[in-house]
C-alpha cells in the first residue's frame, strides 16, 4: 500500500460489520454461535461509531461526504444524512453491498463501478464512472509487453500466463497451478503471485524462478507484470476487472462464490454478458483441476478470439472515472442546506 499524503487528516472511528457467508443458509449461519456472538457485538460497535462520527462530523462540519462501501462507512452515512450533510457514495461492485443499500435512500448522488442496469438505485442520482484507478494501468504495445518481459527476466519469445488471487492470495488457485504446473508450461511462462500465507509451501514444492516460471508471495509492480501478460487468471475483485481492461488483457476469471452475497459471482456476470472475459467455476475446477488449463488453452489457441474478448473487457475502462468522481462530489457539496 502506498504512502498517504500527510497533508490529508486522518481519523479512525469504531465500527462493527454483519457477517454473512453466501454458501451458507441463513439457519445454518443463526445456529453457529460464534458468529451470532460477533454479529451482536458488533451491532454495538456501530452504535459506537455512530456517536464518534457525529462528534467529528459537527466539529469538522465539512460541507459533503464521500463513503465507498464497506461496514465502516455505515455509522459515518448515518451520522451525515442527521446532520444533513449532502453524501456521496460509490459502489465498485455490480452487487451492492449492505451499508450501500442502506446510504443509497439518503444520498445525494450515486456512482457506479458497472452500468445501471446492474444496480436498483434511483437512476435519478446515479452515474456509471466505472472505479478510479492508477493511470499505470493502460493499452500497451507489443515492443512495451516485450520490455515489460525482460524487465521480470521472463522469455519474450513465448507467451505469459500470470496467475494472482489478489492481495491475500487464493489457495485453491495456487493449488491447482502447483499440480498443473508442468502442463501449464507447454502452453506459455508462467508468473504465479501466491500471496504471503502460503508462498513458503509452494516454494518448496516448485521449481526456482527462470526465464519460464516464477513464483512470488507479492508484487508492488503490478501494472508491468500485467502489461507483461498475455492471458491473466484472477479472481473478480472489481478493481483487478478494471485494471485489466484498462490493459486490454485477455481475462480467465475465477470468481470466490463464498463471499458475501455472492458479489463476485455478479461482478464476473457483468463481464461474461458482454463475452469479456472466460469464467471458470472454482468448485468444478477442484474436482478437475485440468479445467483451468483447458481454459488457458481455449485462450491461447485462438488469438482472434482473445482479442475480441480483450477488445470487449476494454470497453468498460473508464480513464475518466476519477475525474468524474471529483465533479459528483464537488456538486454534491454546493446543495447542502441548513
Amino acid at each position: 500500500m502506498g504512502s498517504v499524503d500527510s497533508s490529508i487528516k486522518q481519523s479512525t472511528i469504531i465500527a462493527g460489520k454483519l457477517r454473512r457467508y453466501h454458501h451458507l443458509t441463513v439457519r445454518q449461519q443463526l445456529l453457529w454461535p460464534r458468529l451470532v456472538l460477533l454479529n451482536l457485538r458488533d451491532s454495538f460497535l456501530v452504535g459506537i461509531g455512530f456517536i464518534q462520527s457525529l462528534f467529528k462530523l459537527v466539529v469538522w462540519r465539512p460541507d459533503v461526504v464521500f463513503t465507498k462501501g464497506g461496514y465502516v462507512c455505515l455509522p459515518v452515512g448515518l451520522a451525515a444524512r442527521l446532520l444533513r450533510i449532502p453524501l456521496v457514495i460509490h459502489d465498485s461492485d455490480a452487487h451492492p453491498g449492505l451499508t450501500n443499500r442502506i446510504l443509497a435512500r439518503f444520498a445525494t448522488s450515486i456512482a457506479t463501478g458497472a452500468p445501471l442496469e446492474y444496480y436498483s438505485y434511483p437512476k435519478a442520482i446515479s452515474k456509471y464512472v466505472g472505479i478510479p484507478i492508477s493511470s499505470a494501468y493502460h493499452p500497451v504495445s507489443e515492443l512495451e509487453q516485450r520490455d515489460a518481459k525482460q524487465q521480470w527476466g521472463i522469455n519474450p519469445d513465448r507467451p505469459l500466463i500470470v496467475v494472482t488471487g489478489g492481495g491475500l492470495g487464493a489457495q485453491r488457485i495456487n493449488d491447482t497451478v502447483a499440480e498443473t504446473l508442468d502442463e501449464l508450461l507447454k502452453i506459455g511462462s508462467v508468473i504465479l503471485i501466491s500471496g504471503t500465507g502460503q508462498y513458503d509451501e509452494l516454494r518448496s514444492l516448485m521449481p526456482q524462478n527462470n526465464s519460464h516460471f516464477q513464483l512470488h508471495a507479492f508484487t508492488t509492480e503490478m501494472p508491468t507484470l500485467l502489461a507483461a501478460a498475455d492471458v491473466v487468471v484472477t479472481r473478480a475483485g472489481a478493481t483487478t476487472i478494471l485494471e485489466l481492461a484498462a490493459l486490454a488483457k485477455p481475462t480467465i476469471l475465477i470468481p470466490n462464490a463464498k463471499l458475501t452475497g455472492g458479489h463476485q459471482l455478479k461482478n464476473a456476470a457483468v463481464y461474461t454478458d458482454k463475452n469479456a472475459v472466460l469464467v471458470v467455476n472454482e468448485e468444478a475446477m477442484m474436482d478437475h483441476k485440468e479445467l483451468l488449463v483447458e481454459a488457458i488453452k481455449s485462450v491461447m489457441s485462438d488469438m482472434p478470439k482473445a482479442r475480441d474478448m480483450a477488445q470487449n473487457l476494454s470497453k468498460f475502462a473508464r480513464p475518466h472515472a476519477a475525474d468524474d468522481v471529483a465533479d459528483m462530489i464537488v456538486k454534491a457539496s454546493t446543495t447542502r442546506t441548513l
